[in-house]
């Protein structure tokens, strides 16, 4: 190897070594593939630069998403391009398609579904949470039985104000099969504490 070589080979560790210290792991991967591509376009400096910031962006938000999507623990992910809305004629499609923007959420309004078993509402609420996730928002899904269960435990352990406390930090809960299940009077209290401590605070679909 020559000395030239061996000097870029070195300033390539010391380069990259800086770019974890500063959590610039996009830059990491692509900033040899985008020098390569500078050079042969002929582009400056800048545009070199440019070009790694904005991957860094795509890959951070990226990140975000997935994050955001993992905190949310939505049992099946799906969005509105697999429902059916011909199977459900009298839905407002439109509107549940206007839904799908968010402005419920920054209003902290609810969505109620209602309708007979079997009809989708799981789906189109699974879909709006989804989609809320890709905003970079924060959701939480949570099947209704499920969350009673966890009150009831809280309660058993002195938290349920914790609990609350970590649920207001969310922009938007689904309860899923709402009114499905029947609930112990100890369970439909919490959930009734719940609902109401989240009204006009956080957006709820239920």
């Amino acid at each position: 190897m020559s000395q030239s070589a061996n000097v870029q080979a070195v300033d390539k560790v010391v380069l990259e070594s800086y770019l974890r210290k500063l959590y610039l792991a996009t830059f990491v991967r692509y900033h040899e593939t985008c020098a390569a591509e500078a050079a042969q376009n002929n582009e400056s400096y800048t545009r070199y630069l440019l070009a790694l910031a904005e991957q860094e962006v795509l890959d951070r938000e990226e990140r975000r998403r997935q994050r955001r999507l993992k905190e949310a623990k939505i049992p099946v992910v799906k969005d509105l391009s697999s429902f059916d809305f011909a199977q459900i004629p009298t839905l407002n499609q439109q509107k549940i398609r206007q839904l799908v923007n968010g402005d419920y959420i920054d209003k902290a309004e609810s969505v109620i579904l209602l309708g007979n078993p079997g009809l989708g509402k799981t789906h189109v609420a699974t879909a709006l949470a989804l989609a809320a996730t890709q905003q970079m928002r924060r959701v939480r899904f949570y099947n209704t039985a499920a969350l009673v269960n966890e009150l009831l435990q809280a309660q058993d352990e002195g938290r349920v104000a914790a609990f609350i406390n970590k649920a207001l930090n969310h922009q938007l809960i689904v309860l899923d099969e709402l009114g499905f299940i029947p609930f112990s009077s100890t369970g439909a209290q919490l959930m009734f504490q719940f609902c109401s401590a989240l009204y006009e605070r956080v957006a709820l679909i239920v």
